[in-house]
């Protein structure tokens, strides 16, 4: 038995003598981390090279492993197969070390991506509970229990601490059914699943404090926030945002979201007086590369590594296409422009020789560093295979993608974009420019009754929320041309490949 096991025990014992209201000040370190996708070995974030990583952030967990008053929660998503490859040869490997250090897990919509049997099996490595109080069986049972119940109760420094996850709403879309965690599982409805479980922690188990883990689209949470009072803490995760800590609008809830892949963790300090939450606090801390890393995982990691890349089924991943001489940067690219977005919108728009382009943010998870430009460099950067397809499309309906991207603001779904330039004000895209000719370099007006080529990714026009809806009017063709080989080809005849922003976007 750890010692953080035994100590919450005997304060178990001590607390049923002593009730939480005669408490005086207690604080509660909660940390958490979330959308880790597998990126096991260091690697270039933040503009910095060998940073994050497992080892650093086990060797980081590791000196809060021993408090008694410290919490440490995963918001799921810890797989991630295609991109980086590290899961499709060695799974889930790395669960196991995370055993005695995370509390509780939330399951996370790539926990299935290897199918059922797989997703079995890596639960049973681990010691931690998952949670997700909205999947059920097909007798209608909960999937995810902890001694009977969906949620977990932490007594910890003298205050009980509520703590629950959710599978997001675009779960049934995103997990297919031979993945299921359980055969014909089903995600339930959010809204009421979350209003039961915080309804049984406040006024069943007489918790100080709620708090969800995870996993779900920010707009989600928001509006989960929004729906059931008494969420006093949610811990972002699967838009892979990254915000530090802010109170959501119209309630009492704070959000705070760690980005992606171990790159940050939330680490926040609950204050208690008499049993009452009076405060929030901390902020958002980087596993940068002057943070230790644990050697013995160092070690492990960097064995495995080098195994993966010795094996012959994985050797194309290693192939230098070319080179960057400039970071291909992805900062800015949920607000406004960014160097990749920009790249490889154009790329997408030229491919497909059509006046404009775009692609919801969400297709670009790193930065691609400068030096040479590998296969798994590009595929992790873009880990989603899309085709591009070419809209024909009115300056109006123009206007209301545009409009609709700007309404994402700050979220993935905002869209990086070729082929036209505009300002940002009140909610909308204003004073819109486009190209006049697919082959040309002059930009006029938009007007609202001509018809234009609109490039985009197959993804975006059929399958993402809110612009679906808005190209499903207009007709299309399916280009097959493949982004990733048309970047390919880009980067093969243009290293090395320097750029910069131009303008494109621009916020008022």
């Amino acid at each position: 038995m750890s010692r953080k096991l035994l100590f919450l025990l005997l304060m178990g014992l001590l607390l049923t003598a002593a009730p939480v209201s005669a408490q005086g000040e207690t604080t509660v370190r909660l940390i958490h981390f979330s959308d880790y996708h597998s990126h096991a070995a260091p690697f270039y974030a933040e503009g910095e090279a060998n940073t994050a990583g497992i080892a650093r952030l086990i060797a980081y967990l590791k000196t809060f492993a021993d408090d008694p008053n410290t919490l440490i929660f995963n918001g799921g998503d810890m797989l991630n197969k295609g991109s980086p490859a590290w899961s499709d040869k060695f799974g889930c490997v790395e669960w196991p070390w995370l055993n005695g250090l995370v509390d509780a897990m939330a399951y996370g919509n790539h926990e299935s991506d290897y199918g059922t049997e797989a997703f079995a099996a890596c639960q049973a490595d681990i010691t931690f509970p998952m949670l997700a109080s909205n999947v059920v069986d097909e007798q209608g049972q909960p999937v995810f229990q902890d001694d009977g119940k969906t949620y977990k109760v932490f007594e910890v420094g003298g205050v009980k601490i509520g703590v629950f996850a959710l599978a997001g709403s675009d779960f049934e879309r995103l997990v297919i059914p031979e993945n299921l965690p359980a055969p014909d599982a089903v995600f339930s409805d959010r809204v009421e699943a979350a209003g039961s479980v915080v309804d049984a922690l406040r006024n069943e188990e007489q918790v100080n404090a709620v708090v969800l883990i995870g996993h779900a689209l920010y707009e989600d949470d928001l509006a989960l926030a929004q729906a059931v009072p008494g969420i006093d803490l949610i811990f972002g995760s699967h838009s892979h945002r990254y915000e530090d800590l802010t109170t959501i609008p119209g309630t009492g809830t704070v959000i705070i979201s760690p980005f992606q892949y171990a790159t940050y963790v939330s680490q926040l300090e609950l204050t208690f007086n008499g049993g009452d939450l009076t405060d929030i606090n901390g902020g958002l801390v980087q596993m940068s590369n002057d943070l230790p890393e644990d050697p013995a995982i160092a070690g492990q990691v960097g064995e495995l590594q080098a195994e993966l890349r010795a094996d012959p089924d994985y050797a194309d991943l290693y192939v230098e296409l070319g080179a960057a001489s400039v970071e291909l940067s992805t900062t800015g690219q949920f607000t406004g422009e960014a160097l990749l977005g920009d790249l490889v919108t154009d790329v997408m728009r030229t491919s497909a020789g059509a006046h404009m382009a775009l692609s919801t943010s969400s297709s670009f998870r790193e930065p691609i560093p400068p030096g040479p430009i590998l296969e798994e460099t590009l595929l992790t950067a873009l880990p989603y295979k899309n085709t591009i397809y070419v809209y024909d499309m009115t300056g109006a309906q123009i206007q209301e993608l545009l409009d609709y991207s700007v309404s994402r603001r700050e979220s993935d779904f905002f869209s990086q974009v070729s082929g036209v330039r505009f300002g940002i004000e009140d909610e909308q895209a204003t004073n819109v420019q486009i190209l006049t000719d697919p082959a040309a370099v002059d930009y006029a007006p938009l007007d609202p009754a001509q018809t234009y080529q609109v490039a985009t990714t197959n993804f975006q026009g059929l399958i993402a929320g809110g612009y679906k809806d808005i190209f499903a009017p207009a007709s299309y063709v399916d280009t097959g041309l493949d982004v990733w080989d048309q970047m390919r080809r880009y980067i093969s005849s243009n290293s090395p490949i320097n750029a910069q922003l131009d303008g494109r976007m621009s916020a008022g």
